[in-house]
């Protein structure tokens, strides 16, 4: 006897890649199994209760271990095997704006023989995911792949997401490295914003990095899940894995390089201001160094005469002056 569960759940039976029944109970999961031999299904949960879990392993046969995996929260993206099923973990994402956090939705599956089962952690609309079996349906992939069509269609779902999310991030980059890279620094707002897009492309790597491995171990020669029809279709959701890391990893170096060489140019105006500051200090000694001399309370030429007067206003200018060329001659003013 089938046991109910109270999260929200969505169902559907394929039968040769196409849709035969939809939204039906779970209850009514196990009955569509037995009646239709050929058939295989998908069961998405939404953020079920650890009792809800429990009920689906007794009926499935699911590992206590995966169960747990598929509890927690902010599991890091893999493939687990079990002696009667696979877990999976991976992050679908997308991004509002390239400054902005990246929103990533977990998605836990148990992978059984006819039965694909979905765990997917806060909001996320797994329309995207139906609507990607259904363009399907009327290919060969979908009448000979049974379930792992419904998992080739999930992989190159999150894979897809994870590469415009990369790309989107990439031509952003543009606006920011021409705000960056203005003369005499980059503005506050402008050294925020790469900031910002740095910490968006750290933790959507998070998301990304592990794919690239977790669709190499379905295709491991010495597994029997992924057949000759389907390798080459597997084959193109590693390479996107692949190509969405490789844009994820060159942005990254590209705007931790601008950040470095904006850091680079405002050390450089602070060494200008610094030598600039030096040379004045050096033009304004001379002068002070003079009239304290001649301030002394000891005789000497021109003592209280108008020409011993103008003697030092020439000796500071000429010292003065010189300093100012010499230094002027050499870039320091």
């Amino acid at each position: 006897m089938t046991t109910a569960i109270s999260c929200p759940v969505q169902t559907r039976l394929y039968s040769r890649g196409r849709v035969t029944n939809q939204d039906f109970a779970y209850d009514d999961l196990a009955v569509q199994l037995r009646e239709h031999p050929d058939a295989i299904a998908w069961l998405d949960l939404r953020e079920p209760s650890a009792a809800d879990l429990a009920a689906v392993a007794a009926e499935y046969g699911l590992h206590p271990l995966a169960i747990e995996d598929a509890l927690a929260d902010h599991e890091r993206p893999k493939l687990d095997r079990y002696p009667d099923h696979l877990f999976v973990n991976v992050y679908a994402v997308s991004v509002p704006r390239p400054q902005e956090k990246p929103h990533k939705v977990e998605i836990s599956a148990f992978v059984t023989k006819r039965v694909l089962i979905t765990v997917h952690k806060g909001e996320g609309d797994v329309t995207i995911l139906t609507d990607r079996w259904d363009r399907e349906a009327d290919t060969e992939l979908s009448a000979s792949g049974g379930i792992n069509f419904l998992l080739y269609g999930l992989f190159d779902t999150v894979v897809d997401s994870q590469y415009a999310a990369a790309r989107q991030i990439d031509e952003a980059m543009d606006s920011i490295e021409d705000a960056m890279l203005g003369e005499g620094g980059a503005p506050r707002p402008a050294r925020m914003k790469g900031f910002a897009l740095r910490r968006t492309l750290a933790q959507l790597r998070r998301a990304v990095a592990p794919m690239e491995d977790v669709v190499a171990e379905i295709l491991r020669p010495d597994g029997d899940l992924v057949d000759d029809n389907l390798r080459p279709y597997y084959r193109d959701v590693e390479d996107h894995a692949e190509r969405a890391l490789e844009s994820i990893e060159h942005s990254l170096t590209r705007v931790t390089e601008l950040l470095d060489a904006d850091l680079n140019e405002q050390s450089n105006i602070l060494n200008d201001i610094t030598r600039k500051l030096a040379a004045w200090a050096a033009i304004i000694a001379v002068p002070t160094a003079l009239t304290g001399y001649f301030g002394q309370n000891l005789p000497y030429p021109g003592f209280q005469q108008t020409w011993g007067y103008v003697q030092s206003m020439v000796l500071i200018v000429l010292a003065g002056g010189s300093l100012y060329f010499y230094l002027k001659k050499r870039g320091w003013l």
